[in-house]
């Protein structure tokens, strides 16, 4: 993992080859591998935001903090209304930037905010507070998640890690996914992205690699 800002991925236009196309994660999670040494990603499921030549960038989706929303809209001085979300938790999105905030929300027609990201096919991840305004007075998103913190890879970098088996990708169809990020318990969210594949996580040993 990389400790640097998050990576400036531009459009590549239509005119891919093959062989660059593969290498495009976005939309799909990420799942640490049993051998998986670093602390702050053993057991973690990652859904990527963007994958391109110049790097990659995510949030954990299943590593929930002792935060909870109404703790942290109290210390940006806004009064979260809605008392079923008050006790949601925000997740460790990972180590980089853990003093800012993610907010990943599914897709909608009338959800314009100031500084997001549409991520193809899939979910969207927001940034700016005016998300948070809307969820505040129950006219935001439906279903979402925050973090504090995001996964960020240089370029080639997530590439390597895959190649080591640290990392398992994982695709899935926009239901799924979205079910899994926003309907199934933190505990089980693991085991649930490893059975797309059909496998049972506990004959996985530290060795094991791609699919």
């Amino acid at each position: 993992m990389t400790d640097s800002q998050s990576p400036k991925i531009k459009s590549q236009g239509n005119e891919r080859s093959l062989l660059e196309d593969t290498t495009r994660l976005t939309n799909q999670f990420l799942i640490a591998m049993p051998g998986m040494a670093d602390p702050n990603f053993s057991g973690s499921v990652i859904y990527l935001c963007e994958h391109g030549e110049q790097g990659a960038m995510g949030l954990v989706i299943n590593r929930p903090t002792d935060i909870d929303l109404a703790s942290l809209f109290d210390k940006i001085d806004l009064k979260l209304e809605i008392q079923t979300l008050k006790e949601e938790p925000v997740y460790f999105g990972g180590p980089v930037q853990t003093d800012r905030g993610f907010v990943l929300h599914e897709q909608t027609e009338a959800s314009h905010y100031s500084s997001s990201l549409k991520i193809p096919n899939g979910l969207a991840m927001t940034t700016s507070k005016d998300v948070l305004e809307q969820v505040a007075h129950g006219q935001g998103p439906k279903r979402f998640i925050m973090t504090l913190g995001y996964a960020g890879w240089s370029a080639g970098q997530l590439e390597e890690e895959l190649s080591l088996n640290g990392w398992l990708n994982v695709p899935a169809s926009s239901d799924k996914i979205a079910d899994i990020i926003f309907e199934t318990p933190d505990v089980d969210k693991y085991d649930k992205v490893m059975g797309l594949l059909g496998i049972d996580p506990h004959f996985l040993s530290g060795e094991a690699g791609h699919a």
